[in-house]
């Protein structure tokens, strides 16, 4: 049975939240339990990426997964990401599923005529004969002064780019379910987790299920305004609107999850009971996630509004290296308490 139709047989209805009790585990452990189902449910499924067969795998995702299912299945791949890519493309036309691991995004920006040019638009060319089911995965965000080449969230890039599908999880139970949904999709997926996340841990469902592509979920309800956005800088909001800073003052938290597509209508329907909007996001302001949100409910919802839209991302700079610029230069609790203050009136 293909992959997709047992996916989907598995599981008619997108997994609700875990309940109190079941089992905790890592965002990385959870990542990597959805590529060693995907493998095994399906032998067109393939791993590949730079160091994914090493001892403790990349960032821990594939840790053990050489060893199970073979070096024709999980493999390393030379510095190389252009050819890389095209030849995933190649092989998703040709009905297999791979899923190419990146340990940074900023090596993504070399596969862009591949993916660009040539993954996205197969489809469209030559009039739905060939679909291209591949998923490309990078880990965005902040190092150890990871500096301007090693730092990007370069999502931002690809918002325009027709064909694509373009997701960021927030938590352990949206990673795995997010990379079941993207390996089963007959379209090209590029996921982006946050380094800062992969710590984390959840209660996670063992087994299949999947998170819907392109639909967001409140995170937590409230009165004065909005918060949307994505991946870590979504957990710093949480953790602003939390502080002594924040008092009083209680929001509508959306987790976008996809940024392409988008889910338009939970944004909507929530600037529409609260009246105000913060946009954040990992990656740059300018150009990226906070400027089309902020479009969208400027150009849909303009009359629900009772005070101007505001964005919380990256400043239009490279990323500094050095620990102090950094503080400066990356949106923390402080800077967010007071964006919402500062909205709130």
């Amino acid at each position: 049975m293909p992959w997709s139709e047992a996916f989907l047989r598995s599981q008619a209805a997108p997994a609700a939240p875990t309940a109190a009790g079941e089992r905790v585990i890592s965002y990385t452990h959870a990542l990597a339990e959805a590529l060693a189902l995907a493998l095994e449910i399906d032998p067109r499924v393939f791993v590949l990426g730079q160091g994914v067969n090493d001892p403790v795998g990349m960032f821990g995702l594939t840790t053990g997964l050489a060893a199970r299912f073979g070096a024709r299945r999980v493999f390393d791949t030379p510095l190389s990401e252009d050819a890389m890519t095209g030849i995933c493309t190649g092989a998703a036309m040709q009905g297999q599923r791979p899923v190419l691991l990146h340990n940074r995004p900023d090596f993504l920006l070399l596969t862009f005529s591949q993916l660009v040019n040539h993954a996205a638009k197969v489809h469209y060319m030559d009039r739905g004969r060939h679909r291209v089911p591949m998923v490309v995965w990078a880990a965005i965000g902040r190092g150890w002064g990871s500096g301007p080449q090693h730092s990007q969230a370069i999502h931002g890039l690809l918002l325009s780019v027709p064909g694509l599908k373009l997701v960021l999880p927030g938590t352990p139970h949206d990673a795995k379910g997010l990379m079941l949904a993207a390996i089963a999709d007959n379209n090209p997926v590029v996921i982006l987790e946050h380094r800062w996340l992969m710590k984390a841990s959840a209660a996670v469902p063992e087994g299949i299920y999947r998170v819907p592509i392109g639909k967001g979920v409140y995170r937590r309800r409230g009165s004065d305004l909005s918060i949307v956005g994505t991946s870590h800088t979504l957990h710093l909001a949480l953790r602003a609107l939390d502080s002594a800073a924040c008092a009083g003052i209680s929001a509508d938290v959306i987790d976008l999850r996809t940024v392409k597509p988008l889910d338009e209508d939970i944004i909507l329907e929530s600037v529409a009971r609260t009246g105000r909007l913060l946009v954040v996001d990992p990656g740059w302001s300018l150009g990226g996630v906070c400027a089309e949100v902020g479009c969208l409910v400027a150009e849909r919802g303009f009359d629900l509004l009772r005070a101007p839209i505001r964005r919380v991302g990256l400043p239009d700079a490279p990323a500094p290296a050095g620990f102090a610029l950094e503080q400066a230069y990356y949106p923390n609790e402080v800077t967010l308490a007071a964006a919402i203050r500062g909205l709130c009136g």
